[in-house]
């Protein structure tokens, strides 16, 4: 760090009682009162160097011994007018960048200029800051950070513009040629015996953002400038950008989760009041300087933010921008992090479901449908190609790509929906409407199989008994019970919870299923086999059933037990809606289905005979 002497005299000034002098035969003729100190001093060297210590002797009256002149509100204090008036006094100083802010500020106060005296202190200070403190890393960072303490003054003077232009300029820079202190990083060499430049200057070059913890120790008024002015040089990466911003974060929201549900405490906290406000601003300046580029911060990041708007309450704007950039990238994101807290005494659920609905709908607005073959014409291949249709086709590869990867981030948010589900619909107070909208957020084809979605409706019937009859039908509607895997539609079958019809729905698949493989029969009638179409590759890509919320198979009736009990719930109950009619036939069919579990032949042939005789009827 560099630093900075003027004077040659040693240090005269002494304290007797309260009161501060100077050392000297002379005897003093001037008292100067700064916020409550007062100094016993000469008016020579004070008014032979300082324009404002003369206008004030000119217009306050004399007394027989000394004249009093009052600065209640010199910048900087008592330790600024000290130095000022040694270097009045010949004294010798030491200014460098912890100093320079306030010394330039007194002399500022005092007019200290080149009118008064020729190389006078605010001539020596500009050059030594100009030269000195502006070339150097850590002298700049520390002079900007002390402009906290003056910030009116520093603004009026240009210090606080010169240093944010001087950081920036660095950043923007090569980092061999920046000028850094040998403990310029928290993550760097901080040995200054044992590190020399070169290795200074190899880790250097080695992080693209060797500059985000020394910004991070900046307030964030000074942070955000500086931000502004590297982003504005169109140099630094946004991915670095968005490294910094991420660091940033992490220096100064770590434990904001303290202040979730204090909203009651806050009215009579007005200091954990301003402390939450002082968060908030700080909050909603990162947000504002997130690069627009995608990718530029993790997804897990982003909800970090989200979920610390929901705690500070901050602006609307604010979160439907972090909602917007998640939507765009949510395929990088965990269901711990869709895990927001909804810390607001008027939504009831324990989660942000509402906010997770959004960015499901910002995800779906992105994207395109699964890629398609092109339709290719007969004799394409035997016509010579021109290189724009080579380009064409070029074109049309790189659009293939960019939906393809689209289909594979529907995949994944498919997954991580159906988790996001199982976590939230234990909540008592979670509406049916938004478990829905949630789980028909994500297209049809996303999901290969519906075990996780029979999970969470599980889930969800347990924690919600007090459902009726249509509601259940309802949120059944949503699985399809083709997508299930041998070990949930077992679970499914002896599920006391779901709708009859869901039940020997599951049955009559799984019947046909067994058909089908066990070899018993070797057509199946064309309905049944529109019914089946999707079956057999969904249940490649099933995934095995987690047994940890639900019966274990072990424990699970035999299947005649099961038939026998759905045959007695089919003589109670003959309300089969007509959805569900029209898919699998009449209800006369499903008993038959039921009834002659381990004869499929005979099954299937009672089918046929009624369809035979429906299509008698008709003829």
């Amino acid at each position: 760090m560099k630093f900075m002497k003027l004077g040659s005299r040693p240090d005269t000034f002494i304290t007797t009682e309260a009161v501060r002098s100077v050392n000297s035969e002379v005897v003093s003729d001037l008292i100067v009162q700064v916020k409550g100190s007062r100094y016993l001093l000469h008016k020579f060297p004070l008014l032979s160097k300082c324009l404002r210590l003369q206008r004030l002797c000119s217009e306050s009256p004399e007394t027989s011994q000394h004249q009093i002149v009052q600065l209640p509100d010199f910048p900087g204090g008592i330790e600024a007018f000290e130095l000022c008036a040694k270097f009045c006094y010949g004294i010798t100083i030491t200014l460098s960048a912890y100093n320079i802010v306030a010394a330039r500020c007194a002399a500022e106060y005092l007019q200290m200029t080149e009118d008064v005296e020729k190389g006078n202190l605010i001539y020596k200070l500009e050059v030594f800051f100009n030269s000195c403190i502006l070339s150097g890393w850590k002298d700049s960072i520390v002079t900007l950070q002390s402009t906290k303490s003056f910030p009116l003054w520093s603004e009026d003077l240009g210090i606080t513009s010169r240093c944010i232009e001087a950081i920036a300029s660095k950043v923007l820079a090569h980092p061999s040629k920046v000028n850094l202190s040998r403990s310029y990083s928290k993550r760097g060499p901080r040995d200054d015996i044992s590190c020399n430049e070169s290795e200074i200057r190899r880790y250097k070059t080695s992080s693209k953002s060797w500059w985000a913890e020394e910004l991070a120790e900046l307030s964030i008024d000074l942070y955000w400038r500086t931000m502004i002015a590297i982003k504005s040089g169109g140099k630094v990466p946004a991915s670095v950008i968005g490294d910094a911003l991420r660091i940033y974060a992490s220096r100064w929201l770590p434990n904001i989760s303290k202040y979730a549900n204090l909203e009651k405490q806050l009215v009579h906290d007005q200091p954990e009041s301003d402390s939450i406000g002082k968060h908030r601003l700080l909050l909603e300046s990162i947000i504002s300087l997130l690069p627009a580029e995608k990718g530029t911060v993790s997804c897990s990041f982003l909800l970090k933010l989200l979920k610390a708007v929901n705690i500070l309450k901050a602006s609307c704007s604010s979160k439907m921008e972090l909602a917007r950039r998640v939507g765009l990238q949510l395929e990088g994101a965990s269901v711990n992090d869709l895990l927001i807290p909804c810390v607001s005494h008027t939504c009831d659920t324990i989660y942000d479901v509402d906010i997770v609905i959004t960015i499901l709908q910002q995800f779906m607005l992105q994207g395109q449908s699964p890629p398609t073959s092109p339709l290719r014409r007969k004799g394409d291949f035997e016509r010579r190609r021109s290189r724009s249709a080579e380009n064409i086709d070029l074109e049309f590869q790189e659009s293939r790509r960019s939906s393809s990867a689209s289909h594979s981030s529907k995949l994944k948010v498919a997954k991580l929906v159906d988790g996001y589900l199982q976590e939230t619909s234990s909540d008592t107070n979670l509406p049916l409407s938004k478990f829905i909208s949630i789980a028909e957020a994500i297209p049809e084809f996303a999901r290969l199989d519906h075990d996780d979605l029979y999970k969470a409706i599980d889930i969800y019937l347990k924690g919600h008994p007090e459902l009726n009859k249509s509601e259940r039908k309802r949120l059944c509607r949503i699985l399809d019970c083709k997508k299930l895997s041998m070990e949930v539609c077992m679970h499914a079958a002896q599920n006391e919870l779901l709708p009859l019809r869901v039940v020997v729905q599951v049955l009559f698949f799984e019947q046909a299923r067994a058909a089908m493989s066990g070899g018993h029969v070797t057509e199946l009638p064309s309905n049944i086999k529109a019914l089946l179409a999707n079956h057999d590759d969904t249940a490649k890509t099933s995934a095995s059933f987690n047994k940890a919320k639900m019966t274990p198979v072990n424990d699970l009736k035999s299947p005649k037990s099961n038939l026998s009990t759905l045959k007695m719930k089919l003589a109670e109950d003959d309300d089969l809606d007509e959805h569900y009619a029209d898919e699998i036939g009449k209800s006369s069919r499903i008993r038959a289905l039921c009834v002659l579990s381990n004869r499929p032949k005979k099954m299937f042939s009672k089918l046929w005979s009624n369809n035979r005789s429906v299509a008698s009827e008709k003829n």
